[in-house]
């Protein structure tokens, strides 16, 4: 993607330990999969020396503290950097790596109120058109309409990874199924199954912003507590019983922790369906899978983002 040096983007730097480096850049690489900047400067005179040949570093970088690592995200300025934020941090804490974020170029409550110029009308496979709360002027051309309030809670559908999971919804939820939406952000995947026309949903999410956000957009699409229910916590402390239809769109390293828990959450006959995975990762993530007793049935990609659906062996 090239950079225009007219526009503002917006950076991200997300501070994380050395040892966490690599799992916090896939996490930054999906809301960003144009390109991300690491410092690391662990081994600072080794990688100098091995590559230069010299030993003559600057005073400021040899100084530099080397437990820790930064990652700078920028984002570019016709996205909306605050979903960016709220991604990584859900995501880093699910991981369980302690980090700092600061921003710059432009304030929280800027990006909160400038959502209309990121976020318009989007139609989803062949059934299912995202709408903002905010947009009047639509023709949903015979599509079911979810209309959505991101709020500050990630998911609007215009990450590959959300479309990707919601057109595999789509191919899955016949009606009347139980769903668990396993980090379920702003509640999109949830609700989607519901206008699709699953019987019920949970989501879960660590999030207690998310779950209030999934509340509210559950609500502004007609569905109540007796059809959607909004869960703050981990899975196994929080949830309970089976259902038809699981879906988790995180990142590989938290898929894989879930992988080993998730076939008792699931119906006999049930789909488990995954997203949030880059193929770099997908070798790895596939040995999982197999090593908890799943087979994959399908697997989609868009944009080096993976999707997969699966059944228990």
């Amino acid at each position: 993607m090239s950079i225009n040096e007219n526009e503002s983007w917006h950076e991200i730097r997300i501070t994380v330990p050395v040892g966490d480096i690599d799992t916090a850049g896939n996490i930054a690489n999906m809301v960003v999969p144009y390109g991300i900047y690491i410092e690391d400067y662990s081994d600072l005179e080794g990688e100098v020396m091995e590559i230069a040949h010299i030993d003559l570093i600057e005073e400021s970088l040899l100084n530099a503290d080397r437990t820790k690592g930064v990652i700078h995200v920028y984002v570019n300025p016709h996205e909306n950097p605050f979903e960016a934020v709220s991604f990584i941090k859900e995501r880093l804490e699910s991981a369980k790596i302690s980090f700092d974020i600061d921003t710059a170029d432009c304030a929280t409550e800027d990006w909160v109120n400038n959502w209309k110029q990121y976020f318009h009308p989007m139609p989803i496979g062949r059934k299912l058109l995202i709408k903002p709360t905010w947009e009047d002027e639509y023709d949903a051309n015979g599509r079911k309409v979810l209309h959505i309030e991101p709020g500050l809670a990630f998911g609007t559908g215009s990450h590959p990874t959300t479309r990707l999971c919601l057109e595999t919804l789509e191919r899955y939820v016949k009606g009347g199924e139980a769903v668990l939406d396993i980090g379920c952000g702003s509640g999109i995947l949830s609700i989607a199954c519901l206008l699709l026309g699953a019987e019920s949903a949970v989501g879960v999410d660590i999030d207690s912003l998310a779950v209030k956000t999934a509340v509210e957009n559950a609500s502004e699409n007609g569905f109540d507590e007796s059809r959607f229910t909004a869960i703050q916590g981990n899975l196994s402390d929080k949830v309970s019983g089976r259902y038809d239809i699981v879906v988790a769109n995180i990142v590989a390293d938290i898929i894989m922790e879930f992988n080993k828990e998730v076939g008792a959450f699931l119906a006999d006959g049930g789909v488990y369906i995954t997203g949030g995975i880059i193929e770099t990762r997908e070798d790895e993530v596939l040995l999982s899978f197999a090593q908890n007793g799943f087979e994959v049935i399908e697997r989609f990609e868009e944009k080096g983002w993976l999707v997969f659906a699966l059944r228990k062996s």
